[in-house]
């Protein structure tokens, strides 16, 4: 079992930067390859970014690339998403997810086993 738990969502004007961070409760954490997800209402939830165990490969959708960028740090069992230039469409509740799968990263939220409570990132206009 893992327990995902993500922080530092929150109201930021359109052009701005957030900063989230998920901790991990399992101490095999670097065994699984990770993923931000992204969920606006009326849509799917779709992939923002992943990173592989080990950090040796990472994904970034088209519509955020060159914004995001994704870390994660083995010692504090976290993964990071910065995100700057926001925009007003960025506008969603934010998933940090973890996936046992050993092949590179996933993008697809089925690929994923443990899922955290998601934080709200608003981007005003």
């Amino acid at each position: 079992q893992v327990q995902l738990v993500e922080s530092g969502g929150g109201l930021v004007q359109a052009g701005g930067s957030l900063r989230l961070s998920c901790a991990a409760s399992s101490s095999t954490f670097n065994s699984y390859a990770m993923g931000w997800f992204r969920q606006a209402p009326g849509k799917e939830r779709e992939v923002v970014a992943a990173i592989s165990r080990g950090s040796f490969s990472i994904f970034y959708a088209e519509f955020v690339k060159g914004r995001v960028t994704i870390s994660r740090d083995s010692a504090k069992n976290t993964v990071n998403l910065q995100m700057n230039s926001l925009k007003a469409e960025d506008t969603a509740v934010y998933y940090c997810a973890a996936s046992s799968s050993a092949l590179g990263y996933r993008t697809r939220p089925s690929e994923y086993n443990y899922w955290g409570q998601g934080t709200q990132v608003t981007v005003s206009s």
